[in-house]
């Protein structure tokens, strides 16, 4: 004995008593008893993205004139928190906030920093504490941006600036020195904002 297909015996079951608005809810659920209504369904929905495509195709075209745009970011656009280049911070008497304690390195997922401390003298004072960072290198090599290293720091001395013209064809241009990042003035006199690498070995800063 032949077994129906399911399709035939919900269509012999067709609920033809049924009222206008209560088939279209019987055939939402049931799509079976009226195959017609998703297919009217599935052309509204591309009617629907068509015309969200054919009102983007006549909006005026918004492009990033980078690096042709005016100011320090050369056209480029991007967030307030963007995390670009790190910046090592001085303090309000424009001494050196680092002081070699190695939480930033031990914070780093990536081990991309690198530190050696050397004890503060009275005749050369480079930070407020007993020893600073003779050698303060980062390998954007392996660096992921993360942040840990800014949270971890007890003195705020290393933030995230806004330098983000890294790329380079040699990978040893992406190890930078203490030299590089450090930023040439305290931070409440608009130093904490390095934009492009131009500016920071001519030792300018942002707006």
């Amino acid at each position: 004995m032949a077994v129906p297909e399911p399709s035939r015996i919900l269509l012999r079951f067709k609920p033809a008593h049924l009222s206008w608005p209560h088939q279209a809810a019987f055939a939402t659920r049931y799509p079976l008893y009226y195959p017609s209504m998703s297919v009217i369904k599935n052309i509204g929905a591309i009617a629907q993205g068509m015309t969200i495509t054919l009102k983007e195709m006549f909006q005026p075209t918004i492009v990033e004139n980078y690096p042709d745009g005016p100011g320090p970011l050369k056209g480029a656009k991007f967030q307030e928190r963007f995390r670009g280049m790190h910046v090592l911070q001085r303090d309000e008497s424009g001494l050196e906030k680092c002081v070699a304690c190695f939480l930033c390195a031990a914070a780093c997922p990536s081990n991309c920093i690198y530190i050696e401390a050397a004890e503060n003298t009275a005749e050369a004072r480079v930070s407020g504490a007993e020893r600073y960072a003779r050698v303060y290198n980062i390998d954007y090599n392996r660096c992921i941006f993360c942040g840990y290293c800014v949270e971890a720091c007890p003195t705020d001395a290393i933030t995230h600036g806004h330098g983000f013209e890294l790329a380079s064809f040699n990978a040893s241009n992406l190890i930078y020195r203490k030299e590089q990042m450090l930023a040439p003035a305290p931070a409440h006199m608009g130093a904490n904002q390095v934009f492009a690498q131009s500016e920071t070995d001519a030792g300018v800063t942002g707006d």
